[in-house]
């Protein structure tokens, strides 16, 4: 799949084979080493050996010993520390917050490797051992998503700035290509310090000029409608072109983010996917243990990132922008012809996609020139017509990478925006015509969260009458096909403003309209920089200003699943129940690849830089 074998180093054997005698730069996160584009930490490497830099990696280093985190020695320019694909919170802890026991980026798949809040456990780790030596720059979902103040579900509270708790130099956020080149050059010509680069955050005693000052954390700690107010602002200026410097004072000194870096162009993109990853375990770690991620990523193929839909429980916006920026076509079919000559390919590309999967090849051109709209989203509550929706380009792809030889089959495994397909009223039809009749594994993926369409209004996803509509095509087009292929719908339970009679309604929907009893529901996450989690946070929508019912009680989350997943069409009517008739077995995540990590149940996919990979992701 590569055109070369060569991993970047994780031992002091390795360093001396390529004739280095000390890194540059060492890499740490908190998944085990797969060398795929999936994987935001070798991503990273990548990207900065390319760029001349000596790079190694340490992967899930023991934090109760100094064994692992010395193994390469101290580097000369800066540590680069990531929690890894998923936030680590989310990794080991169910939404009831019991402890998940499998990790599918860990051998042997036994969660016992990722410490909770790896960000800050992993720089005071190296601080430990390593004092004020070089910078250590944080990035990937877990800082990402934590780069203000933020509400945390699992402490249930505001948190500062991950930056403050990990007392670390530089944070990366977004993706990070572009700014960690950047710090690697202006660290190693040491004249400045790179705290003018963009998509980075860093410590600082005054405001900077021309910055927006959100209210600092002390004061939006005692007042949630201030924070609410704070997390508009901080949402409004996440776009490369529109956005403004944010800062934020917490304690006596300030938080400071410079604007987003700048979108890769396609070119820069197909440049990343053909750095030579091998694209599997290193071997120091695979003698460990299987790996599950790698059987869902390995022979997948992304084509883009970023999301415009904006669903509000969903980090990408947050993380990868509301900007899709995708590979050419070119680039994803030469990928997939190296993959055909891999030994273990089985004739199978498992996924051709990305956070949504027809959101490849088209984007809204006032967005591109302009930036991302403050006061109207791109799909909800209905579409803007500004964005022009054509499905050909995926459905030419798709069907060319068919028919290279040695693919058997190619299936699209991230989930489909549907209500994006009923409003390409000249290509819709014809790519669910590709899908139904050649990339679809029995059942296909959609992700509607609700049917009620107050909640869902809540949510930001579009009403069920497009839900009915595309079921509909979707069966018309198996039945044609002469397939027998089915919909797999994805639900959340207890979202902000659902109520247990929204989830008998979603019941009584399901039971009656659509002929089945679902089985993927999954309760609701409040993730760090989400608007939902300020709805969580707050009870209060932030459009409306309206109060919204939070259910907080974790007996009362699992009974609103458990209406929904209990066999037969019967709809439960004890609304006063407080425990749950039976308990419900969590699940862990699983990993999806193209789909970056939104939820918990959702596999977070490539991140950049030091930063985060696969989880199973929804849209």
């Amino acid at each position: 799949m590569s055109k070369s074998t060569t991993f970047l180093p994780t031992t002091k054997r390795e360093m001396k084979s390529l004739g280095w005698d000390r890194p540059d730069i060492v890499l740490v996160t908190g998944d085990t080493y797969i060398d795929s584009p999936f994987i935001g930490v070798a991503m990273i490497g990548r990207v900065l050996t390319k760029a001349g830099f000596k790079v190694g990696i340490i992967a899930q280093p023991d934090v109760n010993s100094k064994n692992d985190i010395i193994r390469l020695g101290g580097p000369r320019l800066f540590w680069g520390v990531s929690g890894g694909s998923v936030d680590s919170m989310v990794a080991n802890y169910t939404a009831t917050k019991r402890k998940r026991r499998s990790d599918d980026f860990t051998p042997g798949g036994k969660n016992n490797r990722r410490p909770d809040r790896a960000v800050i456990v992993y720089s005071n780790l190296i601080r430990r051992y390593f004092k004020q030596t070089v910078p250590i720059v944080v990035g990937g979902i877990e800082a990402s998503l934590r780069r203000v103040a933020h509400y945390d579900y699992w402490s249930d509270g505001l948190r500062k700035s991950i930056l403050f708790d990990a007392k670390a130099d530089y944070l990366v956020y977004g993706m990070g290509e572009k700014a960690i080149v950047e710090i690697a050059q202006t660290l190693k010509r040491g004249a400045t310090k790179p705290t003018s680069v963009r998509g980075v955050c860093y410590v600082g005693s005054a405001p900077p000029e021309g910055y927006i000052e959100l209210p600092s954390y002390d004061d939006v700690v005692k007042d949630k409608n201030l924070f609410a107010k704070m997390f508009k602002t901080f949402y409004d200026n996440n776009d490369p072109i529109s956005s403004s410097g944010l800062c934020q004072r917490q304690d006596t000194r300030y938080l400071i983010q410079n604007r987003p870096a700048e979108l890769l162009t396609s070119r820069e993109l197909d440049n990343i996917h053909e750095l030579g990853f091998t694209g599997e375990v290193h071997p120091f770690y695979a003698r460990q243990g299987r790996v599950k991620a790698l059987e869902t990523i390995q022979f997948s193929l992304s084509t883009h990132r970023g999301c415009y839909g904006e669903c509000n429980f969903c980090s990408i916006t947050v993380h990868q922008g509301r900007t899709v920026q995708w590979r050419s076509e070119g680039s994803i079919r030469a990928e997939a012809e190296r993959m055909t000559k891999h030994p273990e390919f089985k004739g199978y590309i498992q996924d051709v996609g990305g956070p949504t999967a027809n959101m490849y090849g088209f984007e809204c051109d006032r967005k591109l020139s302009k930036g991302a709209c403050l006061h109207r989203r791109c799909l909800t509550p209905r579409r803007c017509p500004q964005l022009k929706i054509d499905h050909s380009a995926q459905t030419g792809l798709l069907t060319r990478l068919r028919k290279i030889p040695g693919v058997k089959k190619v299936f699209v495994a991230s989930g489909v925006r549907y209500d994006m397909v009923l409003d390409d009223r000249i290509h819709g039809r014809a790519y669910m015509g590709e899908l139904v009749g050649h990339h679809v594994s029995g059942q296909m993926k959609i992700a509607p969260e609700h049917t009620e369409n107050r909640v869902l209004k809540i949510m930001g996803k579009p009403s069920s009458g497009s839900l009915e509509k595309f079921t509909n095509l979707f069966r018309d087009l198996s039945k044609k096909a002469n397939k027998k292929q089915f919909l797999t719908y994805y639900l959340i339970a207890a979202h902000p403003g659902c109520t247990a009679d929204d989830m008998r309604s979603l019941k009584a929907f399901t039971h009656k309209k659509l002929k089945l009893n679902p089985e993927q529901v999954q309760i609701f996450t409040p993730l760090p920089s989400t608007y939902s989690a300020l709805m969580y946070y707050t009870g209060v929508d932030p459009f409306t200003g309206n109060r919204l019912f939070v259910e907080k009680d974790t007996a009362r989350k699992v009974e609103q699943k458990e209406i929904v997943t209990r066999k037969g069409g019967e709809i439960i009517k004890d609304t006063k129940q407080t425990k749950p008739t039976k308990r419900t077995k969590t699940t862990r995540p699983k990993v999806t690849p193209g789909r970056p990590t939104a939820d918990p149940r959702r596999s977070a996919r490539k991140s950049k830089r030091p930063r985060s990979k696969p989880q199973k992701r929804r849209k």
